[in-house]
């Protein structure tokens, strides 16, 4: 199963249905299924607003923990950042720059969490 690792609080932000969109510096072409992968270092920079989007929810450093299914990948031009503007939730949990990619994630499944450790780019997790 292909998997993304994503830095926390990113990842419990997509389990509480707050965000469905990833932002990310590279495009893929991979759509289909996958597993997300809280990272085992989480963001500590957050704004007032992420913070209370996460409320008292606990972060799942290191687990895969959330199945879903990558529908597309979207280059960030002008016009699709101010569409975004429009949507300040998702907008506040991403990063959205002229030139990123903004990957669209639908039918979210909170799994039985996997203790692995994670890696760069979209991997592969074989189940044992």
């Amino acid at each position: 199963m292909k998997v993304l690792s994503i830095r926390e609080p990113y990842v419990t932000l997509i389990k509480l249905g707050k965000k469905k969109i990833e932002t990310r510096s590279w495009k893929t072409n991979y759509r289909g299924d996958i597993y997300i992968h809280a990272s085992l270092n989480p963001h500590t920079n957050l704004t007032e607003e992420v913070k209370r989007l996460i409320g008292d929810n606990e972060y799942s450093c290191g687990n895969i923990v959330l199945k879903c299914n990558l529908v597309d990948c979207i280059y960030m031009s002008e016009e699709y950042i101010e569409k975004m503007k429009k949507n300040h939730q998702e907008y506040i949990c991403g990063v959205y720059e002229v030139g990123r990619y903004a990957w669209v994630l639908d039918n979210i499944e909170i799994i039985d969490s996997i203790p692995v450790k994670g890696r760069l780019g979209i991997w592969n997790y074989e189940e044992k």
